[in-house]
């Protein structure tokens, strides 16, 4: 399937909006976890458990496996950059900034994208694009503008979370020039399998996990929420808007993951949202129209008074 360039149609932004319920989860996951495990140890769980989730129905969909280094190839540069490199960096980002401030830093993917997209030569770089990502931003910061900054290693937070959104960018190239014919089950299997095995190296070698105290049942169902919600079906979800809408759109999830956030925690946990979220939620939404730009078709073809 191709690449679309600009274009998202309905199926498209409501798996965008499923996407941002699933990846909302992952810093809330990640929050409770890290009370009990070191953060290398707890991607490691993370990715192990999601491809074993997925591995199972991998095969019952009949989808070979890849062959030869050369096949693995792209699976493990994919899995560099868009599991291992950003959830490492977030979860220890994590430990110096509140889980508020990571997804407002998780905003910025898809401005990373658009310049590691421009600068590649593989998407072009329209004005209204930019124009809406930047209204997007302003209303991020609008709606989270409390989550804040609370200590001396804040700056160490802000670049890992900058880090992270740039290596989503990345992997969103790699994927659309290596990846773009094989179906998202299987990119999102292979990818999290290669990642696994990168992490049992990292995390064995720094956290030495087989000494860690079995952490308790709190952190174990964070990881499997984590794992079976946040990473296995949410890759599955993500690789398909990635083939049909292409890279820079399928990343305009970050902008509405703080949004989803709030409203999870309003219709879940009875919080009272703002005046301040309201407004930041109204400009995001402006900014999504302006992104989308079948809103100026419909202006342009509005009679006008005589």
């Amino acid at each position: 399937m191709a690449f679309s360039n600009d274009r998202m149609d309905a199926r498209d932004w409501s798996l965008l909006g499923l996407l941002s319920l699933l990846w909302s989860g992952s810093f809330i996951f990640n929050g409770l976890a890290l009370k009990e495990l070191p953060p290398l140890t707890l991607v490691l769980l993370r990715i192990a458990l999601a491809a074993a989730i997925l591995l199972p129905v991998l095969r019952l969909r009949g989808l070979g496996f890849p062959v030869g280094i050369a096949g693995w190839r792209p699976y493990f540069a994919v899995a560099l950059f868009n599991n291992v490199v950003p959830f490492c960096l977030i979860v220890i980002g994590q430990t110096f900034i509140t889980s508020g401030l990571a997804a407002v830093l998780n905003a910025t993917t898809p401005l990373f994208t658009i310049v590691v997209m421009a600068a590649a030569g593989d998407e072009r770089l329209s004005a209204r694009r930019v124009a809406g990502l930047i209204v997007g931003l302003v209303g991020v910061v609008i709606l989270r503008s409390g989550a804040g900054l609370d200590g001396s290693g804040d700056g160490y937070g802000l670049l890992f979370g900058l880090g992270a959104s740039l290596s989503y960018g990345i992997a969103a190239l790699l994927v659309r020039r290596h990846l773009a014919s094989s179906p998202p089950l299987a990119t999102a299997t292979f990818q999290l399998s290669a990642s696994s095995m990168m992490m049992l190296v990292i995390a064995g070698v720094v956290d030495q996990p087989w000494h860690l105290a079995m952490p308790g049942l709190q952190t174990w169902l964070a990881l499997i929420g984590l794992a079976a919600l946040s990473t296995a079906f949410a890759y599955i979800v993500f690789f398909q808007v990635l083939r049909r809408s292409g890279a820079t759109n399928v990343t305009l999830v970050t902008l509405l993951i703080p949004l989803t956030t709030i409203l999870l925690g309003s219709l879940v946990l009875g919080e009272t949202i703002s005046l301040q979220e309201i407004v930041g939620a109204l400009v995001i939404g402006s900014a999504l129209l302006v992104i989308d730009g079948r809103i100026f078709n419909v202006l342009r073809m509005a009679p006008r008074a005589s």
